[in-house]
């Protein structure tokens, strides 16, 4: 049944000012990042729960399941090491922490963004691999950081079992996967047998089309080789864009098979991206045309970034209104206080990739449009980079360098407090990729381990005071944000006025 009206649902401050304005900011589009050509082969493994993915990754990798197991909600990153080892990255901490295959309860107080384990296998030499939550557990926010983690990575192997079936919402992220360059594995492990209605079929799942299929000269039905069928004729049938991705039953007999499909494309992109060649204006004097008049330069470029700066917070004045929403929905209708902690984290770290998606691509415009004014014409590819390397040496100089490299993290107090230092950014990333080729560091938001402690304890399960709290720390979220996003065009405005003033007083640019 449909859930009724959320009950005395305030509207949030930042929906109740566009309303009175008359302007309400669209809704900020899904940023998918794609991996760059330094970016490491990765192969995300995503799938329902019951798929039984860990065993298949550890057929691969030819380990024993229980050393894959993690925190529910984390990621698991399996890197090549010559010795096993294993390391947490929790948000709050500057370092990794150490980390056992069955931690106590009580080991950290909040679950960790990611688990990194190496292992000496020599699949791993070719490519990484990052095991991600059950796609079922993801929410609106879960699967806009998933969908990140497979453009960053390049390669995404989607699991499910054969007594399972695509749910809408495995087709929709699969249907937006299909969109972007990005490599689509699926393997088909055995279901579990039972009678019906124990099978993997879970609500709200579209039923798989059965199909003839016989295994070999057994005359038995074979069931992987069934489903798979199956399984790709519904896929076809809502995502004809994913005709050309490869199926696998994941039966231990047939891994290999699947491995050197793995390999093989690995392979292919290290092959692709070698040694890119130079772009075009990277070496050499590029003349700078008589007539740049500095001061109106100065002025133009300080109002754009006054614009890009306003509107990036307008997008995300908007998206923390529906993460509002989101959350009051799960203490009503969903886990209730409990899970308020891992639903709002989550919806942090997709409201931490969308800032940082649109503050690149703001700092991209502003220098391309800049940088065309004093050229003369759009920059080559190696004139823009010179600029960028120029661009991020002056904001390394600026005063506020060490503030734009923070993590906000939110407290059980409904404050957000700030931590700066090497590794604070690194363990809020569920996927951490090759070094940013871009000006500023990332935007990091996250909560604190107090959240989990409080929320969890037995004595606050208030569904009112829970709903206040989140109200009261989207609110300091966004006054954060938007201090945040001020000073980082601030800094972006005077970094890039100086570099182009200093190209039109000398005539050439000198980055």
């Amino acid at each position: 049944m449909t859930p009724g009206p959320l009950p005395s649902v305030d509207v949030p401050e930042p929906r109740r000012r566009a309303q009175r304005s008359g302007r309400v900011p669209q809704p900020a589009r899904p940023v998918v990042t794609t991996a760059g050509p330094d970016d490491p082969s990765v192969v995300v493994v995503a799938g329902p729960a019951g798929a039984n993915r860990r065993e298949l990754i550890a057929g691969l990798l030819r380990a024993e399941a229980a050393t894959l197991a993690v925190p529910p909600g984390s990621n698991l990153l399996v890197r090549h090491a010559t010795t096993v080892t294993r390391a947490a990255y929790v948000p709050g901490y500057r370092r990794p922490q150490l980390y056992a295959a069955a931690p106590p309860a009580a080991a950290s107080a909040r679950p960790p963004r990611r688990v990194e384990l190496g292992l000496p296998d020599p699949l791993l030499r070719h490519f990484t691999v990052v095991d991600t939550p059950d796609t079922g557990t993801l929410g609106v926010a879960g699967a806009r950081v998933l969908r990140d983690a497979v453009g960053r990575a390049g390669a995404l192997l989607f699991v499910i079992s054969a007594d399972q079936a695509f749910s809408a919402a495995e087709l929709h992220l699969l249907a937006e996967v299909a969109r972007t360059r990005v490599e689509v594995f699926f393997a088909v492990t055995p279901g579990v047998t039972g009678p019906p209605g124990d099978g993997g079929q879970a609500p709200g799942r579209v039923a798989a089309v059965p199909s003839p299929g016989r295994s070999g000269s057994t005359g038995r039905l074979d069931p992987v080789s069934v489903s798979t069928e199956a399984h790709r004729a519904t896929l076809l049938a809502a995502v004809p864009a994913l005709d050309r991705a490869r199926w696998f039953p994941a039966r231990r007999a047939e891994l290999p098979r699947l491995r050197r499909a793995l390999v093989g494309w690995a392979d292919e992109v290290r092959r692709r991206t070698a040694g890119p060649p130079a772009p075009d204006g990277a070496p050499g004097r590029v003349p700078v045309p008589a007539g740049v008049e500095p001061g109106e330069l100065a002025d133009r470029i300080d109002r754009q970034a006054r614009a890009c700066a306003h509107r990036i917070r307008q997008h995300l004045a908007l998206e923390l209104a529906n993460i509002h929403l989101r959350v009051v929905q799960e203490i009503v209708f969903g886990a209730g206080c409990a899970g308020l902690p891992p639903l709002l984290d989550r919806e942090l770290e997709a409201l931490s990739l969308l800032a940082t998606a649109q503050c690149d691509e703001a700092v991209r415009d502003l220098v391309d449009e800049a940088a065309a004014r004093v050229f003369g014409e759009p920059p080559a590819e190696g004139v823009r980079r010179r600029i960028i390397h120029a661009l991020r040496r002056g904001v390394a100089d600026h005063p506020d360098a060490a503030e734009l490299d923070r993590v906000l993290l939110v407290t059980s107090t409904a404050g957000v407090a700030g931590l700066t230092g090497p590794g604070a950014l690194d363990a809020l990333a569920g996927l951490p990729g090759a070094s940013r080729d871009e000006v500023l560091p990332p935007v990091g938001v996250a909560l604190n381990g107090g959240c989990w402690q409080h929320w969890r304890a037995p004595g606050n399960d208030d569904p009112n005071a829970a709903r206040s709290w989140a109200q009261r720390t989207l609110r300091e979220v966004e006054l954060e944000l938007s201090r945040e996003v001020s000073r980082r065009f601030e800094v972006i405005r005077l970094s890039l006025g100086t570099v182009l003033a200093d190209a039109v007083d000398h005539g050439i640019l000198l980055a």
